[in-house]
C-alpha cells in the first residue's frame, strides 16, 4: 500500500489546460477584463481618453454647421472616425487588443494634424481666439497616444486567459480577435467612403442613392459576418465572401469614374481622399479575407468545442462562452 502511494505521489502533475477565463466578462466579440482589474493608472487613462474624445466630438459638431461644404465632409469624416475611437480605446484596453490601440493612435494623430492644418490658416485675427483650444487638443492628443504606446507595447495575456497553455487555441483566439478589428475597420472604412460619394459633385443622383444603400448593406454584411464566426457556420462565411464581391466591383467603378472627371473641379482633395481610402479598404479587405480562411478552418476544432470542457467542473450550472453565448455545462 506505501509502495503505491508513494508511486501516485510520485506522478508528475497533469497540466491544467483549461481555459482561464471565467474572471473575464463575455461579449459577442469575445472576452474583456472587467474594470476592477485595471491598474489605477490605466484608469486614469482610460477615463481621460472617453473624456477627451467625447469633447473632440461635440467640437466637430459644433463645427460642422459652419464650414463650406468640403470643410463639412472632412469634419464629418473626422466625427466617424472619433466615434469609432471610442469603441477602439474601449476594446483595446479592455481586451488587450494591440490592432485597435494602433488604428486609435493613427486616428488621434490625424485629428490633431488636421487642428495644425486648419490653425495655421486662420487668420491673425482667428488665432488668439481659438489659441487655448489648440493647444489643448494636442496636450490631450500627445498623452493619448503616448499612453497609447504603452500599451501595445505591454505584454498581453488575453490570449493564454481565453486559449489556455495550448498554442493551437491560442493562435485561433488571435486569429479571431484579428477577424473582429478588420471588420470594424472594414465598416468604418466603408462609411467614410459613402461620405465621401454623396460630397463628389460629379456623381450623379443614382450614386447617392446606391451610396446610402451600401452603408446597410456594410451593416449587414458585418452582421453575418459576426453570426458566422460566433455559431462556426461555413455557409455564412460564403455568404459574407459573396456579398463583397459586388461591393469591391462597384468601388472599381466608382475609381474609374472618379478618375476619369479628375481635374474638372476646383479642388483634388475629395477626389485623392476617396482614392486613397478606396485603396485602404481594399487592403482592409485583404487582411480579412487572409483572417476570416483561418478561422474558417478551425472551425469545429477550436475555441467553441473548448468550453464543454466546463461540463466536467460544474453542477448544471448555466455559464457563458468566451463569444457570450449561453452553455449549459
Amino acid at each position: 500500500m506505501e509502495g503505491a502511494e508513494d508511486s501516485g505521489s510520485a506522478a508528475p502533475p497533469q497540466p491544467n489546460l483549461t481555459p482561464r477565463h471565467r474572471q473575464l466578462i463575455p461579449t459577442p466579440c469575445g472576452p474583456i477584463k472587467p474594470c476592477s482589474e485595471l491598474s489605477f493608472p490605466v484608469k486614469i487613462y482610460f477615463c481621460v481618453t472617453i473624456l477627451s474624445l467625447l469633447s473632440v466630438i461635440g467640437l466637430t459638431i459644433e463645427t460642422l454647421v459652419r464650414q463650406t461644404e468640403e470643410d463639412f465632409t472632412i469634419s464629418l469624416i473626422q466625427l466617424i472616425g472619433v466615434v469609432f475611437c471610442v469603441y477602439y480605446v474601449t476594446r483595446g484596453i479592455l481586451q488587450e487588443n494591440r490592432q485597435e490601440l494602433i488604428v486609435f493612435v493613427l486616428s488621434i494623430l490625424l485629428v490633431m494634424f488636421r487642428s495644425i492644418v486648419n490653425f495655421t490658416v486662420l487668420s491673425a485675427e482667428q488665432k488668439p481666439k481659438l489659441l487655448a483650444r489648440f493647444i489643448l487638443i494636442l496636450l490631450v492628443g500627445s498623452f493619448d497616444v503616448i499612453c497609447a504606446i504603452i500599451l501595445i507595447q505591454s505584454q498581453s495575456m488575453m490570449a493564454f486567459r481565453v486559449g489556455g497553455a495550448l498554442e493551437s487555441l491560442q493562435s485561433q483566439y488571435v486569429m479571431v480577435n484579428l477577424c473582429f478589428s478588420m471588420l470594424t475597420f472594414d465598416l468604418q472604412a466603408q462609411l467614410c467612403l459613402s461620405v465621401l460619394l454623396i460630397s463628389l459633385h460629379e456623381i450623379t443622383l443614382l450614386h447617392n442613392i446606391i451610396s446610402a444603400t451600401g452603408v446597410l448593406w456594410a451593416c449587414l454584411k458585418v452582421s453575418i459576418s459576426i453570426i458566422a464566426i460566433l455559431k462556426e457556420l461555413k455557409p455564412l462565411v460564403w455568404i459574407f465572401l459573396t456579398q463583397n464581391i459586388p461591393e469591391v466591383a462597384f468601388l472599381i467603378y466608382l475609381l474609374y469614374t472618379v478618375i476619369r472627371e479628375w481635374g474638372k473641379g476646383n479642388s483634388y482633395t475629395l477626389e485623392a481622399a476617396f482614392i486613397i481610402g478606396s485603396f485602404i479598404s481594399v487592403a482592409i479587405k485583404a487582411v480579412l479575407f487572409w483572417a476570416l480562411i483561418h478561422v474558417y478552418r478551425s472551425f469545429g476544432q477550436g475555441l467553441r468545442e473548448r468550453n464543454l470542457l466546463y461540463r466536467q467542473h460544474s453542477g448544471g450550472v448555466k455559464r457563458l462562452n468566451v463569444y457570450g453565448q449561453a452553455a449549459y455545462c
